[in-house]
């Protein structure tokens, strides 16, 4: 007898999805097919023990426990296995014709507020000065004018402003800019500084147990968006960062790394209200066309 719908340990999975019904949207019985076909196939090749089963569901059980409104630690298991990354880079295939995007991260949580070209978005004046220029263009060089470039960052202690809301200005370093008509843009700012994700809950035990460091390196959030363009979510990285090898969200494509350049021109610094020195940095972004040619690899 050889019935599939009677469980057999080479059987399992099979039997499994024969019991998906024949109504199942497609997609969905296409993914969970594929889904229990391969966590079958991990229990067979680690031959997991009835311990560590308890241990997982527990582990799951208490990361579902540890998420609030203010944190997702769900979003953070995937981030740490290389899930959240793996998933942006598969649904933002570009190659080299448009920035590379990376993974929102779990800060953006307020809305930041519109601001003019070269304000300054370090409200506290707080950290080393840092002037920051850009400029939007599609796949074909042109520019994007009226893009919103929507920014954020951790201050130079490694902290947002929603994690300090009793030391921080409210939307400190938060701000969305309209690119100009040659699809400019300049602000203020302060040099970031590389942080640890939070490790105080089961994903922070699970990177003790694999002897693994919880820290981001350095970064600047960009978050761009126009009229019949695919928006981009993608990060500016400081070259140099001690993390820069090793973000513990995988998250640093080499396209994005910059040098944040020592400025010492103490007129300049006059104008824009800094300390001489100051550092600079420039970060071009190319946005992806709705009638663009996708590419894939």
């Amino acid at each position: 007898m050889n019935d599939p719908l009677l469980f057999s340990e080479v059987r399992s999975a099979e039997t499994v999805a024969a019991s998906f019904g024949e109504e199942t949207e497609p997609r969905l019985k296409q993914v969970m097919t594929s889904l229990v076909r391969h966590l079958h196939d991990f229990i067979k090749e680690v031959e997991l023990t009835d311990a560590e089963w308890e241990a997982a569901i527990d582990f799951l059980t208490r990361t579902g426990q540890s998420c609030t409104p203010v944190r997702q630690e769900f979003i953070l298991l995937s981030d740490v296995l290389g899930v959240s990354m793996l998933v942006e880079t598969i649904n933002n295939r570009s190659l080299d014709v448009a920035t590379e995007s990376t993974v929102l991260g779990p800060f953006h949580m307020v809305e930041s507020p519109p601001r003019e070209h070269g304000e300054n978005i370090a409200l506290d004046g707080k950290g080393e000065q840092c002037l920051v220029t850009g400029r939007v263009t599609n796949e074909s060089g042109e520019p994007v004018p009226g893009a919103q470039v929507d920014v954020w960052q951790a201050n130079d202690e490694g902290f947002y402003d929603v994690q300090q809301p009793e030391v921080q200005p409210e939307r400190n370093l938060r701000g969305v800019f309209t690119a100009d008509d040659t699809g400019e843009f300049w602000f203020r700012s302060i040099v970031p500084r590389y942080y640890p994700i939070p490790d105080d809950g089961p994903v922070g035990q699970l990177l003790e147990a694999t002897h693994r460091h919880p820290h981001r390196p350095a970064h600047m959030h960009f978050q761009v968006t126009a009229p019949q363009h695919r928006p981009l979510t993608t990060h500016l990285f400081v070259d140099g960062c001690p993390y820069i090898g090793s973000d513990v969200v995988f998250g640093v494509k080499e396209s994005l790394i910059r040098r944040f350049d020592l400025v010492d021109d103490p007129d300049r610094a006059a104008e824009l209200g800094f300390d001489n020195p100051f550092r600079a940095v420039h970060f071009d972004i190319t946005l992806f066309s709705e009638n663009g040619k996708e590419v894939h690899q």
